[in-house]
C-alpha cells in the first residue's frame, strides 16, 4: 500500500523506490510533520540497496499511498534493526520539509521596508535557497496579504529561518505557512510548494460529513486552562549600544484583558520572549497577538477516523469538516464546522483498520 520513494535531497533525483511498512505519518499546520517509516530487508539485495539509497541529511523520502504523494520530507535518521530471528529491518525517521529550515541560518542580514509579510516569508526561504548548496526545491507562489511590514534579521543574532518564519506569522493581522508535497497531475512531477494563507490556509470545495456513531471510531476533546492568560507583557532584545549602562530587554506595554477581570476572572499573567526583536512596534504587535491567543485558548478537538469507510488523505488539510457526534456527554447532538489543522495516519495493526486522526479548530 504504501511506498518510499529515496531521492537526493537538492537534485530530488530518485536513488530507489522500496516498500514500507508500519508507517506512521503526520502533518499540520503551524507545526513541522515527521514520519517514522520501516524499510524490510528480507535479503542482502535489498539490504544493500537501501544502505545505498539512505544517508540522514542528504536524502529526501517522499511516502506514496497508491498513485498519490501523501507526505514528503527530509531522512534525518536510519536505525537497522535485527529480530529474534533474524529478520532486518531498516527504520527511518523524517520530518517535513519545513525540518530543513531548522538547520538553515541568517548568516547575511536582511532587510525588508515596508513590505507585504507573504512576500518576507518568501523571501527567507528564498535567501535559504540562495546559497551554494542550500537549494532544495521549494517552489513559491504569489499570494499576497495586504499587510506590509518593516523586519530586520541581524547576522549577529544567527536566527533559525524557521524561527523567523514562525515570529513572522504569529503577529497581529499575521498568517499561516507549511510547505506541502504533493504530485502535480499534469506532468507527475513531485513539488515541495511554501503554501501561505493569510490570515490561514484553506483548502477543499466540497465539505466532508463525518458521524459518530459512523466513520469516527473515538475522539478527544480538552478542555484546558492551564496556559490561559488575560494580562500579558512580551520582551525583545537587549540593547547593548551603551556599554557603560546595564543591558536591558526591550519591553512591551503590559497588556490587560480589563473585561475578564470585570467578569470575575482571575488575573492570570503571560509572557513570551522574543530575543531577535529590536523594533518597539513589531514586539508590540506580538503582544497582542499573544493575548489574544491566550485569552481563549484554542480548543483543538481530535477524531479518529477509520479510512477503509471514509476517504481521506493529507490533502484535507486546511480543509472544512462537518461534525456530528451523539453521545452521553452530547446527549443533544453535536453538529459543527471545523477546520483540519492537522493529520496522523496509523497502520492498521491486528484487524484494526488504518486510522487518521484529524486535529481541528473551530471555523
Amino acid at each position: 500500500m504504501y511506498r518510499a520513494l529515496l531521492c537526493d535531497l537538492r537534485s530530488d533525483q530518485v536513488l530507489d523506490a522500496l516498500p514500507l511498512t508500519d508507517v506512521s505519518l503526520d502533518d499540520y499546520i503551524g507545526k513541522t510533520g515527521s514520519a517514522n517509516v520501516t524499510v524490510p530487508l528480507p535479503n542482502r539485495q535489498i539490504a544493500q540497496r537501501a544502505r545505498a539509497a539512505v544517508e540522514p541529511g542528504r536524502t529526501a523520502l517522499w511516502i506514496e499511498r497508491g498513485p498519490e504523494i501523501w507526505w514528503g520530507g527530509v531522512v534525518w535518521t536510519a536505525n537497522v534493526t535485527s529480530n529474534d530471528r533474524g529478520f532486518l529491518g531498516l527504520q527511518i525517521g523524517a520530518g517535513g520539509w519545513a525540518s530543513y529550515l531548522d538547520h538553515r541560518v541568517v548568516f547575511h542580514t536582511q532587510e525588508a521596508k515596508g513590505t507585504d509579510q507573504l512576500d518576507i516569508a518568501r523571501g527567507l526561504v528564498a535567501y535559504a535557497q540562495s546559497v551554494e548548496g542550500g537549494d532544495i526545491g521549494i517552489e513559491f507562489g504569489t499570494e499576497v496579504s495586504g499587510v506590509l511590514r518593516d523586519r530586520t534579521y541581524r547576522r549577529h543574532d544567527q536566527p533559525r529561518i524557521r524561527e523567523l518564519l514562525d515570529q513572522l506569522s504569529a503577529v497581529e493581522d499575521g498568517f499561516e505557512w507549511r510547505i506541502m508535497s504533493y504530485r502535480d497531475p499534469g506532468s507527475g512531477r513531485r513539488i515541495k510548494r511554501l503554501q501561505l494563507g493569510s490570515p490561514v490556509i484553506r483548502a477543499g470545495t466540497s465539505e466532508i460529513v463525518l458521524d459518530r456513531p459512523g466513520p469516527i471510531t473515538s475522539y478527544g476533546w480538552p478542555i484546558d486552562a492551564s496556559v490561559q492568560a488575560n494580562a500579558w507583557q512580551a520582551r525583545g532584545a537587549s540593547d547593548n549600544r551603551n556599554q557603560a549602562a546595564e543591558s536591558l530587554p526591550l519591553l512591551s506595554d503590559v497588556l490587560v484583558a480589563d473585561e475578564d477581570i470585570a467578569a470575575g476572572w482571575p488575573r492570570l499573567d503571560g509572557t513570551a520572549d522574543y530575543s531577535t526583536v529590536t523594533e518597539q512596534a513589531t514586539l508590540a504587535a506580538h503582544a497582542v497577538a499573544d493575548l489574544a491567543a491566550a485569552r481563549r485558548p484554542r480548543t483543538i478537538p481530535e477524531i479518529t477516523v477509520a479510512l477503509d469507510r471514509v476517504p481521506l488523505s493529507p490533502a484535507l488539510l486546511g480543509a472544512t469538516v462537518r461534525v456530528r457526534i451523539r453521545d452521553d456527554w452530547f446527549a443533544e447532538g453535536l453538529d459543527e464546522r471545523y477546520r483540519v489543522v492537522g493529520l496522523a495516519i496509523s497502520p492498521p495493526v491486528r484487524g484494526r483498520p488504518e486510522t487518521a486522526k484529524l486535529y481541528m479548530e473551530a471555523t
